[in-house]
């Protein structure tokens, strides 16, 4: 806690002099005074442990009833014909200023006890929308020099954090290209690239990840490390090696000339004392087909340690060899000092899509507790080379489902369980590491186990872990299908088959939630602004700039059902479209999805028995559980006398040293307070929109906030507002 002022009765004065006022000094002078008497959260993360703790107790178990909304900052008025969007955001907050960003990427500063905006910057006002996801930014400070790292679209910007301006020596005007230092090979610019989680500081450098596509044109997934202060390229580490790099043998010859992704994009956290950053990378391109990547595919679905300086490897875990089910490693390691078999160790702790805890020796990368490796069936696509074992942790016991069985089935009502039983019947189950096939298979795994939103670790090693059991539907088709055996009405149908269909499904329909219809009724967007999104991408859909311009126009008019001129249009020659695609991509690969959905009864409820969300706490000192807990709720289903039964959820948790767990994330659009101790709801507020967000505490004036970004989204309503919450 940063040591208090004798001055604080200045700060009442202050805040009323900025509500008489617009100019800018009076904005100044509440950031001087707030710099004075703050506690803050200055990290992604809450620290660089990225352990989203605090030790703040005046909100505590005895009086967190009493929260009260303290400000709501609506960061973008939303209607439904701008279309749907997320706000995931988890907001810092440096000498009492908040900073975060709003749902179409504006960067923004608030006075962190009033709610009022200082600035905002719009990274798009001169140029067109590139709207991605938004998880957080950094902060960097030297001096009277302060600055915002944050990326929007393919860009990262360097921000004034006093002004809102960009600092025009950082890259060309405050801006670098996410593209640079991936061209090793072959020309990125057209391909999709973008940072959805703020990247970790050491010194004065900035160690940054990506999003890439998950396709056969997926870019490199280099890590990379660049000069706070120019914008410099410093270093990069190949995560597909190069000749003579370790792990090059891993995959076939050359393979770094084709094979994208293995990027990590949910996150860093660095050990300052050992100049080490630690990082998760996801799955090789593309998801469910390794047939062109032979070999345990280092350093894809790997705990990485490197040095924070060079970029240089000093250890590596691979929790899944030669990934075909799209597990990548969805949140940043947390780091923690446990207690085991009576000696400290400073560990690396690592949650996984599948439910799985790898606790990891900081400096070694050597398992605390016992990891076995057993066979896994290898029964895979013609071409597949399926590694035949895989990982299972003996402690922590998984905190997900792992493999789906009959006696999951929802016993919801007698309908519910025949309409999931013939679905089991009739597919593939047995096994977690079952090899996609052109049988359909139904596993978890997909959108958690853990998500994007990590999860806490108090003081006394307490991991506080939410998660989803989620049963999904994969099934493979060659890729080629539809080229060789279809006859399609237009060319923008073809086009849609091939690119769109995996995810949206051949009816357009996509599943309602986390993918969208696609309908001319469904879409609210005319054609300008779908072709924009194609080029550009939008959140978690990437761009489409490997098409050419006239086939992005075919497809544009056949999602809005209008006919088009093929003569004109110049993509009748499907001959000509196949060789172009071989140049354009890096890598095409034989099989793809024809179904990747997620499944439900007839009445849109989970397939299985609850609980389809939850919340834990696993003690790392021992690896075992101290309590687990149903989170979130359907209200419908609870009136009818069933037990709580969670809810998907997204977004992580907030643990303090007033013994509480702050969450939101959930379907049911609360945010909610859990007795650390006994995992009982002891507070719960409804927000106006859910937030699928991680919130955050600080304290400012000896008053200590609760701030959550409630942005919806999801197939539910959008919202661009931030809560704060208070003690009156």
């Amino acid at each position: 806690m940063k040591q208090k002022s004798s001055y604080t009765w200045l700060f009442p004065f202050l805040v009323f002099s900025y509500f008489l006022s617009d100019c800018k000094s009076s904005k100044k002078d509440i950031q001087t005074s707030a710099s004075l008497i703050s506690t803050d959260w200055a990290v992604y993360g809450g620290n660089k442990a990225g352990n989203r703790y605090s030790h703040l107790t005046q909100i505590n178990t005895d009086n967190v009833n009493q929260l009260k909304v303290a400000w709501i900052y609506n960061s973008e008025p939303l209607s439904p014909a701008k279309g749907h969007f997320e706000m995931e955001c988890q907001p810092i907050v440096v000498d009492g200023v908040l900073y975060a960003t709003s749902p179409l990427l504006k960067l923004f500063a608030l006075d962190a006890v009033s709610g009022v905006k200082i600035w905002e910057f719009d990274p798009f006002k001169d140029t067109s929308s590139q709207i991605t996801t938004s998880r957080g930014v950094a902060f960097w400070e030297n001096g009277d020099d302060k600055r915002i790292l944050f990326t929007a679209g393919s860009s990262l910007f360097a921000i004034n954090a006093q002004t809102g301006k960009p600092v025009e020596n950082f890259g060309r005007a405050g801006k670098i290209d996410l593209h640079v230092g991936l061209d090793l090979n072959y020309d990125v610019s057209n391909l999709y690239v973008a940072a959805t989680t703020p990247g970790v500081i050491y010194k004065d450098i900035l160690i940054l990840g990506s999003a890439v596509s998950e396709g056969g044109d997926a870019a490199p997934g280099y890590i990379r490390a660049f000069d706070v202060l120019s914008g410099k390229l410093k270093w990069v580490f190949h995560t597909v090696p190069i000749p003579g790099e370790p792990g090059y043998e891993t995959w076939p010859k050359d393979a770094y000339k084709k094979i994208g992704a293995a990027n990590n994009w949910s996150g860093m956290t660095v050990d300052e004392k050992r100049g080490m950053v630690y990082l998760g990378t996801g799955s090789p391109a593309a998801d469910y087909y390794g047939g062109a990547r032979e070999g345990k595919n280092l350093f894809s679905d790997c705990i990485l340690a490197l040095d924070a300086q060079t970029g240089h490897l000093k250890w590596y875990y691979q929790t899944i060899h030669h990934d075909l089910w799209d597990r990548d490693i969805p949140c940043p390691p947390n780091l923690a000092t446990i207690l085991h078999e009576g000696k400290k160790r400073d560990v690396v702790v690592q949650a996984t899509k599948d439910g799985l805890i790898f606790v990891l020796d900081r400096d070694s990368g050597t398992s605390i507790f016992p990891v076995e490796e057993r066979k896994v069936p290898t029964n895979g696509l013609s071409g597949e080379h399926p590694w035949p074992v895989q990982k299972y942790p003996v402690l922590p016991l998984p905190f997900s489902n792992q493999v789906f069985t009959d006696t999951d089935i929802t016993d919801l009502t007698s309908e519910s369980h025949d309409f999931i039983k013939k679905l089991f019947d009739s597919t593939s189950h047995a096994d977690k590491f079952i090899p996609p096939g052109e049988k359909a298979t139904l596993l978890y795994g997909y959108n958690g186990g853990a998500e994007w939103g990590g999860n806490a670790v108090d003081s006394d090693g307490i991991l506080y872990q939410n998660s989803n059991n989620g049963l999904w539907k994969l099934q493979m088709e060659p890729y080629s299908a539809e080229i060789k055996e279809k006859r399609y009405r237009s060319e923008g149908e073809r086009i849609y088959v091939t690119n769109c269909s995996p995810c949206h499904k051949l009816d357009r329909k996509g599943n309602g939630t986390e993918i969208p219809s696609l309908l001319p009724t469904s879409l609210h967007l005319n054609e300008k602004e779908i072709f924009d999104i194609l080029q550009e991408g939008r959140r978690r859909m990437p761009s489409f700039k490997q098409l050419r311009s006239e086939e992005r126009t075919a497809l544009v008019q056949f999602l809005l059902n209008k006919k088009v001129d093929h003569e004109k249009s110049g993509t009748t020659n499907q001959v000509k479209y196949a060789a172009d695609k071989k140049k354009a991509f890096p890598y095409f690969p034989k099989f793809h999805a024809k179904t990747w959905e997620k499944v439900y009864d007839q009445n849109g409820y989970p397939a299985i028995k609850p609980p389809w969300g939850s919340l834990s706490a696993i003690d790392l000192n021992t690896g075992k559980y101290n309590w687990k807990v149903a989170l979130g709720e359907f209200p419908e289903l609870t009136k009818r006398g069933i037990p709580v039964t969670g809810t998907e959820n997204y977004g992580g948790p907030l643990v303090t040293d007033g013994g509480l767990i702050f969450i939101a994330a959930t379907r049911d659009e609360k945010i909610r307070a859990f007795d650390k101790k006994t995992g009982k709801v002891v507070w719960e507020y409804p927000l106006p929109a859910a937030g699928f967000a991680t919130p955050i505490t600080y304290e400012v004036k000896n008053k200590q906030f609760i701030v959550i970004a409630a942005g919806g989204g999801r197939g539910l309503k959008s919202s661009g507002k931030y809560i704060a919450f208070m003690l009156p």
